[in-house]
């Protein structure tokens, strides 16, 4: 009988080995489902996207095997971006969560020791009623850096765009409620403010009207175009060079918990960048890639700006 329980013994001890060694040889990653060109899947096909570039070019490097959580996040009052990754990580679903923007507010400690979890691929009914105990947040190197650029429609594609104010004159149109709305309505104490359309998200087409001629400009994430572009390569509408020069970092985040795998995980992105990769990458995925700049983390410089009406 003791010879049994030791054989017994020994098989659950070689199981829950094999099991950490298994797990210790696989990068699990949650990237948004519907986030081109950083990252897209659709059920059934494989994922593409410049995060799952990277993800791959990262796992092969620390040698393990990327393995890929996604979840969809809703926009809409409700959401936290920062309650819902911390959601998926302290859950277990992943290590890491890709292109996550580094603002400060998205880094402190949560203001509630407990979240739901965003919808993800193979939830069930339980998990989407059941409350999360949440960790602490912990950044990693940024990778990339988003911002907003001027995108022109067809009647406009000669117009030099060097500031926000020479968009003065032209037909503008801006969805309600975002920030480039918010840009655009306090810019120089109000001047454009004539010259403005709202549309409302998720229901007109802010893009299809531009390329319709019915407005001349509009204030776009610089990722959203690079998605438009690639779904309408024939597309007449242009960028026009013009970036705004406030943005936001994007980057990994873990838990605290995970600062070896972030340090790994930095070592690997300063080689990345050393080597051209990480825009070779972004070339590859479709996605105008801008590397990132100081502050790494951003503060409150777009509340300052919008309080201001500043230039």
């Amino acid at each position: 009988m003791r010879r049994l329980f030791w054989l017994v013994a020994a098989l659950m001890i070689s199981t829950v080995s094999t099991a950490a060694s298994a797990a210790d040889d696989v990068l699990r990653i949650c990237l948004d489902e519907n986030l081109p060109p950083l990252s897209v899947h659709h059920r059934g096909k494989p994922g593409s996207g410049f995060d799952v570039l990277l993800g791959q070019a990262i796992a092969e490097r620390l040698g393990k095997t990327l393995e890929i959580q996604w979840y969809e996040s809703k926009l809409d009052e409700d959401s936290s971006p920062a309650l819902e990754a911390n959601a998926l990580l302290s859950d277990g679903r992943c290590a890491l969560i890709g292109s996550y923007a580094f603002t400060q507010d998205g880094l402190v400690a949560p203001g509630v020791k407990t979240a739901k979890l965003p919808d993800f691929d193979g939830a069930t009914r339980d998990d989407r009623r059941r409350r999360i105990a949440l960790g602490a947040l912990a950044p990693s190197k940024p990778y990339m850096f988003s911002t907003l650029t001027v995108v022109l429609g067809p009647g406009a594609k000669q117009r030099q765009i060097t500031d926000i104010g020479d968009l003065a004159g032209l037909r503008l149109a801006i969805e309600s409620g975002t920030l480039a709305d918010a840009i655009l309505m306090t810019f120089d104490k109000g001047r454009l403010i004539d010259d403005i359309t709202h549309l409302i998200p998720t229901r007109d087409d802010l893009l299809g009207a531009l390329e319709q001629g019915e407005f001349d400009a509009t204030l776009l994430d610089n990722r959203r175009f690079d998605a438009y572009r690639a779904a309408h390569p024939d597309t007449s509408l242009t960028r026009s060079g013009y970036n705004y020069p406030i943005g936001v970092n994007r980057g990994y985040v873990g838990l605290s918990s995970s600062a070896d795998l972030l340090k790994s995980v930095d070592k690997v992105l300063s080689e990345l960048d050393g080597s051209g990769t990480l825009a070779k990458l972004g070339a590859d995925a479709g996605l105008t890639y801008v590397p990132p700049r100081e502050p790494l983390i951003l503060g409150d410089a777009f509340q300052k700006i919008i309080r201001s009406g500043a230039r």
